[in-house]
């Protein structure tokens, strides 16, 4: 059956202007796959549609992190309507960072790599494996799948990046650096993003103790960037998703990201690390936005449960 391959033409390495490696690997691939090229949420569904109509034997997904999830969303809402299972799923890196991507096999420059994938999937010799992911579902009516989920200092830490000059890695890279030396001295950047957020957290039914958290973060993948691995126990059980949560400031909460960058647990009271079938959260300040996979939302609460688990194809 044939590979499908939906580009963004939006994200970062695949728009007009770009250097043009990776839009030329995956236009080279015009006669062996079938190419859809998608400008907006729109094009994206019906391109998602026409994949399902068509029966397609794997689905390679080209774009930055937001990308993916939004992708799948579409597949699994088309495939479903069309009564098909959803086909295996590659990830071709598009974006500034490509956090989620380097996950999940990304290695190296992302032209070749993709030139490698394509080439497996084509070809019948992609080797494939079961990747979990979330399923997230708000107060405006957001349903989506995606990979990695957070609010508190991740909302923020996002307000800074996507303000900064530029993006990627060494940009981000500089504002983590900014924040964790500034949660030392009291600077102004640490204070406001690590501001512990007022929002309820209910775990399994049952609300946790603390009133506002620093940082509530949930994830199928354990380096969330940079090599930050809170999530430390991501992907162990595809029934339930790996939540950890901090009421700490900045003060108490930055210094410990030696721990973080270790894989280790944070320390504190009223912390929360546990696997977790479902957790909501209602925010009751002022500020209600969520992160997945990089774009943000904004929702009076948002439900975090385990996503269909997919058929993940590497080269």
């Amino acid at each position: 059956m044939t590979v499908h391959v939906i580009v963004n033409r939006r994200a970062r390495k695949l728009v007009e202007g770009s250097d043009g490696a990776l839009l030329r690997v995956i236009e080279r691939f015009a006669a062996r796959a079938a190419l859809h090229e998608t400008r907006s949420f729109d094009d994206l569904d019906a391109a998602a549609r026409a994949v399902a109509e068509a029966g397609a034997g794997a689905v390679i997904l080209a774009g930055g992190d937001g990308s993916y999830g939004a992708g799948i969303t579409a597949l699994g809402r088309a495939f479903d309507a069309a009564a098909r299972p959803l086909p295996p799923i590659g990830l071709a890196g598009g974006g500034t960072v490509s956090t989620v991507a380097r996950n999940l096999g990304l290695r190296g420059d992302g032209a070749r790599f993709t030139e490698r994938l394509l080439d497996a999937a084509i070809g019948g010799a992609a080797r494939e494996r079961a990747q979990p992911t979330l399923h997230v579902a708000d107060a405006n009516g957001g349903d989506r799948t995606g990979f990695i989920f957070g609010t508190g200092l991740v909302a923020q830490f996002f307000d800074v990046y996507d303000a900064a000059p530029r993006q990627g890695y060494a940009e981000a890279a500089r504002i983590v650096a900014r924040i964790f030396a500034g949660s030392f001295t009291g600077g102004a950047l640490a204070e406001r993003v690590l501001a512990p957020m007022p929002c309820a957290l209910d775990v399994d039914g049952a609300r946790a103790r603390a009133a506002a958290y620093s940082l509530i973060v949930s994830s199928v993948v354990r380096d969330l960037g940079l090599h930050v691995h809170v999530v430390h126990r991501s992907g162990e059980d595809p029934r339930r998703v790996h939540l950890v949560a901090s009421p700490l400031d900045a003060r108490r909460l930055g210094p410990q990201l030696p721990l973080v960058l270790a894989g280790r647990r944070l320390l504190g009271r009223d912390h929360v690390d546990t696997l977790a079938a479902r957790f909501r959260v209602t925010f009751t300040g002022d500020v209600a936005k969520y992160v997945l996979d990089g774009d943000v939302h904004a929702a009076a609460w948002v439900d975090v449960s385990a996503g269909p688990v997919l058929r993940l194809l590497t080269p």
